[in-house]
């Protein structure tokens, strides 16, 4: 069934030029793909003019002598509708296909498993009492009126969509507020007044879900908002729903170098904001990542890790001074009583730098790393320099930042917390451990993407001694022989035994051969930066 969502590709596309054409793509359709059925929004036809007859008639004509027009990339200029299929297209290829959308239409990418996006150009207004975003156009009488509204309403087109990224499941998305897509001609009543006229375009899009999560802010928020939005150069608005303060608040560094505009809560204002376009939804390539040939300006991660360094480098270097000053106050009291124990802690000072950084994210909860304390000695014995940081919910991202754009190798228990690996500067090294029943989460989700970035990516997957779950079943069990076997029975089974129950004590003779690796490795690294820096 995945399989064929993901194949799956539909667009309905209004075009101000023409009328409407309903066009239904699906992997179960004719060759043609031209089967007008049930595709969220009712029509009805009235008596057409005429001449739209003779245009439709036209068009059938073509269908039926002309099949291989459809799959021209030059077909008739008024179906704006795609499938990447039916063109012999490769959907990594099709870049947008609502990219340039003509003044007075709507057009809605439904081909991604993972978000519908929509976008409407002209004159639009937003009502967020009645979750709404017209779209105002001339009437062309195009005799077609399509929606569940009174017979004297000029309803042209209605869309329904949730603005999040994670389509596909259907638990979350159930919690997602959902907004009406609406065109309606110009002599359909009142139009809304504007309360608020904007000059660039809006990006509308939900924060709710699973927000709170680190790993989902980035992955289904922060990355899919860059993808759409970084080509308008700060010059759009974001309109949230489901908006929250302290989100605004947490990403405000990273959310003021993708805007110049204030954010506006859709639900909260209860004014009527007017925009020259609008896109509804945000686009979403793959699992923390930015795939460049979907994008127009071949934009990569490392372009989005640029803007991470250029968001939080204003604040490090606040923090940065505010420490040198202590620092040399707390020197010029150590001069004004000198002792050979200053000497030494200057002289250790001086060694640490040296030393390759290693830093070890440390977990709270389940999936703990039960012989920290042995793996910090060890680590000190082959010749790091070692943090351990713990972040908390209420971490300031650019004290985790610091700490990690000057490491050269991250260490950490797969969970959400490994998407601090986007904070680590390309050629450094990420080692994963792995707890059981993880295998394919740790990778998909954090080791594939990490190697995008530029990362050395080691994964560490653990033995069932490894385990804290090898104390409480029988060596023979599936939970420690086929984790695979347990993780069939369902998410609710991987959650409770895997994520929740799981600690690890590391066999350090095994993971010392990775250490070296790392240590080695980050020797090479800072030597060839310091021979460039003396160059």
């Amino acid at each position: 069934m995945c399989k064929k969502m993901m194949h799956y590709k539909r667009y309905q596309h209004w075009n101000r030029k023409g009328d409407v054409l309903v066009v239904c793509v699906d992997e179960e359709t004719s060759p043609l793909g031209l089967v007008c059925g049930n595709s969220g929004y009712n029509h009805k036809r009235v008596k057409p003019k005429l001449f739209y007859l003779l245009f439709l008639s036209l068009i059938s004509f073509s269908f039926i002598l002309a099949p291989q027009f459809l799959t021209s990339p030059h077909s008739f200029s008024l179906l704006y509708s795609f499938s990447s299929e039916e063109r012999g297209l490769d959907p990594k290829t099709d870049v947008n296909a609502c990219s340039s959308v003509s003044n007075g239409s709507i057009c809605c990418e439904r081909s991604s498993i993972r978000s519908d996006v929509c976008v409407m150009k002209g004159d639009v207004r937003m009502d967020s009492a009645s979750s709404r975003i017209t779209l105002y156009r001339n009437n062309d009488h195009s005799g077609y009126v399509l929606g569940n509204l009174d017979e004297n309403d000029e309803v042209l087109w209605h869309e329904k969509i949730k603005p999040y990224t994670r389509k596909w499941e259907k638990s979350v998305m159930d919690t997602i507020d959902e907004l009406d897509l609406v065109v309606e001609g110009e002599h359909s009543g009142i139009h809304q007044k504007c309360d608020v006229k904007h000059d660039v375009p809006a990006v509308v899009f939900s924060t709710g879900g699973y927000t709170g999560n680190l790993y989902h802010e980035f992955n289904d928020g922060l990355l899919p908002l860059y993808i759409t939005s970084q080509h308008f150069n700060k010059r759009v608005v974001f309109v949230i729903l489901e908006y929250h303060v302290w989100w605004i608040m947490k990403y405000e560094n990273v959310l003021s170098h993708l805007t110049e505009y204030p954010i506006i809560d859709f639900s909260g204002d209860k004014r009527t904001h007017c925009f020259p376009e609008a896109i509804v939804g945000l686009r979403i390539h793959d699992e923390l990542t930015v795939n460049s040939s979907l994008m127009g300006n071949n934009k990569t991660i490392r372009d989005f890790r640029d803007l991470l360094d250029r968001a939080y480098w204003p604040r490090i270097r606040g923090l940065n001074q505010d420490e040198e000053r202590e620092a040399r106050m707390n020197m010029e009291k150590l001069v004004s009583s000198p002792s050979s124990e200053t000497k030494i802690v200057k002289v250790e000072e001086k060694k640490d730098l040296k030393k390759p950084k290693v830093v070890i994210i440390a977990r709270n909860d389940s999936r703990a790393i039960l012989n920290e304390a042995s793996l910090v000695k060890l680590m000190e014995d082959i010749g790091f320099h070692v943090e351990v940081l713990r972040p908390q919910r209420t971490t300031e991202l650019a004290r985790i930042y610091r700490v990690l754009n000057s490491s050269d190798v991250m260490i950490g228990v797969h969970g959400a917390a490994m998407t601090h690996f986007l904070f680590m500067r390309p050629g450094s090294v990420f080692i994963q451990i792995i707890p059981l029943g993880t295998d394919w989460a740790a990778g998909t989700y954090y080791g594939e993407p990490a190697v995008k970035l530029g990362l050395k990516y080691i994964g560490y997957k653990i033995h069932p001694k490894e385990s804290s779950l090898y104390d409480e079943y029988s060596k023979n069990d599936p939970v420690l022989t086929d984790p695979n076997s347990v993780n069939d029975r369902g998410w609710e089974f991987t959650k409770k035994i895997y994520l929740d129950r799981q600690n690890v004590r590391l066999n350090l003779g095994r993971f010392r051969k990775r250490l070296l690796r790392s240590y080695y490795h980050s020797v090479a690294n800072k030597s060839s930066r310091l021979h460039h820096q003396s160059q």
